[in-house]
């Protein structure tokens, strides 16, 4: 695992030693990223089941502001704050559970990158809190890994699905938050 591109290319990323986690593949997050390519400059990220942390420091790399971290593990979220030292001062951990951590959240994000377990009802939870509590600013995103199989959750105004887009077995889900001009 590593960075792909941006001030931290080619950096080494610690893996999370515990069964159950997922880390995303290379070619998914370099496709991840070709996504958010002109929409990360200057950002504020939310890395939601962050794992190792690796896609929230994708995004710092590549020149996100600042990028929140939330994990339920200890053992994952000590691999985020090492995976993350060289973004001194950008990155912020959370331990926390993510579903739950969002219903006391009152800050807004740019980004949200959200990546539950597959086998799990979580992603349609987690952006159903994102949609109902409003977490993204007017033009930001949410970008969604999940099951190819799993239907995408419709959001109401002012969000919107943007794109599905396929991958093998997995899928990314692009919704938009509109602007004012858009609604």
């Amino acid at each position: 695992m590593r960075i792909i591109a941006g001030e931290a290319r080619g950096r080494k990323l610690k893996a999370v030693p515990e069964e159950g986690t997922r880390p995303t593949s290379d070619r998914l997050k370099e496709s991840m990223f070709n996504i958010l390519q002109f929409h990360l400059e200057g950002r504020r990220v939310l890395d939601l089941f962050a794992g190792s942390g690796q896609l929230g420091a994708e995004a710092l790399s590549r020149g996100a502001r600042e990028c929140v971290f939330v994990e339920e593990a200890r053992a994952a979220a000590d691999v985020i704050r090492e995976n993350t030292r060289f973004f001194e001062g950008r990155a912020v951990v959370r331990v926390a559970e993510a579903v739950r951590w969002l219903e006391g959240e009152n800050g807004a994000f740019d980004i949200v990158l959200l990546d539950p377990p597959y086998s799990s009802k979580l992603a349609e939870k987690t952006l159903r809190v994102l949609f109902g509590r409003d977490l993204v600013n007017p033009g930001g995103f949410i970008l969604c890994e999940c099951a190819r199989e799993k239907t995408p959750p419709e959001p109401a105004p002012p969000y919107a699905l943007q794109k599905v887009y396929p991958y093998g077995g997995k899928q990314l889900l692009l919704y938009s938050r509109m602007t004012e001009d858009n609604e």
